[in-house]
């Protein structure tokens, strides 16, 4: 993880463009919606919320594996189990997609109005939903890294990954913007949660079979 942040730091223009990228999207949905002379409907408000956070999400971890050259990737190997490179992968892409989700987040809220009824709900399935994007992006960044055509294969299998979790997030989400009682959501929740532990453990077992290849 720390070799990572010292790379991202080294590299500050890709997170500057990352950056740039969560603000522009914003700034045109603002631009799309003040011509209708006001703030968009709470499920719309919604829905463009998680796009932004997703198409982030695809571009911050795409590098992941992808910017790793064949030679180091045989280094690491003789220094650490790859157990811990994908932890460690997946560890600091959650903490890169839940600071660019909280800094999303605040400049959705301030330009296009915060129609939240239950903050706490919302933050919480926001975070939950960084793990899982993380999760799941990390693992199929490590696939991809290993064809010739990584990027597109990348998307091609991680887009019908997301979908499940992704039509969670929004449903917990539009409860919390509806202010609906905790249990309405509590099973979204849980389902989120595993969803999470399974990626997480799958990627646990698979990785270092993965990595000999």
């Amino acid at each position: 993880m720390l070799k990572d942040f010292r790379l991202e730091w080294r590299q500050r223009a890709a997170l500057n463009g990352m950056l740039l990228y969560v603000g522009s999207t914003v700034f045109v949905c603002f631009l799309s919606f003040s011509l209708k002379g006001g703030t968009p409907p709470a499920p719309a408000w919604n829905a463009l919320f998680w796009i932004i956070l997703l198409f982030s999400a695809v571009n911050a971890v795409a590098k992941g594996f992808l910017q790793e050259s064949r030679g180091r990737m045989l280094y690491y190997y003789t220094l650490v189990p790859p157990q811990a490179v994908i932890l460690a992968k997946i560890a600091y892409n959650a903490v890169l997609l839940l600071g660019l989700a909280m800094v999303g987040l605040g400049l959705y809220l301030v330009v296009l109005g915060n129609p939240v009824q239950d903050p706490t709900l919302f933050v919480g399935n926001v975070a939950l939903g960084a793990l899982g994007f993380a999760s799941t992006l990390t693992l199929v960044s490590g696939i991809a890294a290993k064809a010739t055509n990584s990027n597109t294969l990348m998307v091609v299998l991680g887009f019908p990954l997301m979908i499940p979790m992704l039509l969670l997030l929004i449903k917990v989400s539009k409860n919390a913007l509806d202010g609906l009682e905790f249990e309405a959501s509590q099973s979204s929740l849980l389902t989120l949660v595993a969803l999470n532990l399974i990626v997480g453990a799958v990627s646990y077992l698979l990785f270092p079979f993965l990595w000999r290849s």
